[in-house]
């Protein structure tokens, strides 16, 4: 997987091979199935993939992304609060007493 593309999207992608191998009869463990998912996830993923392999209750399929999307609304959520907070961070700045000019602390390209 790739950090370009959102999780969730990769992970439909990557059920569609699996549903299309099972179409040809290949058959795959379903714990195979989950492993394969959680190493393939982004680099950006790195820690939260690592909790996941060090989990010792063993999880289906359906259970592994119910936790991918609980965790990619998280981490949606976070990043929309972090901007949110950035943009509390800008200043008025006010010259010759009338003049007001919005100074930025910090931009977000």
């Amino acid at each position: 997987m790739v950090d370009s593309k959102t999780v969730m999207n990769q992970v439909q992608e990557f059920q569609m091979i699996l549903h299309d191998l099972h179409a040809e009869g290949m058959k795959l463990s379903e714990s195979f199935q989950v492993a394969a998912t959680i190493e393939k996830l982004p680099p950006l993923w790195k820690y939260f993939k690592n909790y996941l392999k060090h989990k010792r209750k063993e999880m289906g399929l359906e259970d592994l992304i119910v936790r991918l999307r609980i965790e990619d609304d998280n981490r949606l959520s976070e990043m929309k609060s972090e901007k949110l907070q950035i943009e509390a961070k800008e200043n008025l700045i006010e010259q010759n007493g009338n003049t007001s000019i919005k100074k930025s602390a910090l931009t977000i390209s």
